[in-house]
């Protein structure tokens, strides 16, 4: 592992959601969801990553993400960079302190024809709590509506 990505790797593995996730918005029904993490490193001083959620009942495909998590040499400044199947490639920053890193959104782009209301700021909260488990909170602001929570999951590690 590239010494720089040192301060990351609690978070690499294999991960599934364990129970399922659950999502909330002021303008979605409650649902929920399944998830697969993946976070690898190929020796680079950036980490790789793909969420892949599914419906809990039908396992028809959801939401798709992948991307990359840099950080910047000799600080906790952190980079995530993802597109997802929506249309929507974002840049966040924050920081890693300890086992949890807190990024928000920094620039958003998306497709001419992305669907309204349009995205226009996330946040993430990645943490490993006492159980060894990953844990991951998602709050979005719209066109429509204010920062709000709208995902939050539990995952438990299947491979290192």
């Amino acid at each position: 592992m590239n010494p720089v990505v040192e301060p990351l790797s609690w978070m690499l593995g294999t991960w599934l959601s364990d129970p399922p996730g659950a999502g909330t918005f002021p303008t979605l029904q409650l649902f929920q969801y399944l998830e697969e993490v993946y976070i690898s490193h190929v020796g680079q001083p950036v980490l790789n990553f793909s969420f892949n959620a599914f419906h809990p009942d039908t396992r028809k495909p959801m939401h798709r993400e992948c991307g990359f998590i840099r950080l910047k040499p000799n600080t906790n400044k952190v980079a995530f960079v993802s597109a997802q199947n929506t249309g929507i490639v974002e840049v966040e920053e924050g920081e890693v302190n300890g086992q949890e890193l807190c990024i928000t959104s920094h620039s958003i782009a998306r497709i001419s024809f992305a669907k309204e209301p349009h995205v226009e700021q996330i946040t993430r909260k990645f943490r490993l709590n006492s159980e060894g488990k990953l844990e991951q909170t998602v709050s979005m602001a719209t066109t429509t509506q204010p920062m709000t929570q709208h995902l939050h999951i539990t995952y438990k590690k299947v491979t290192p």
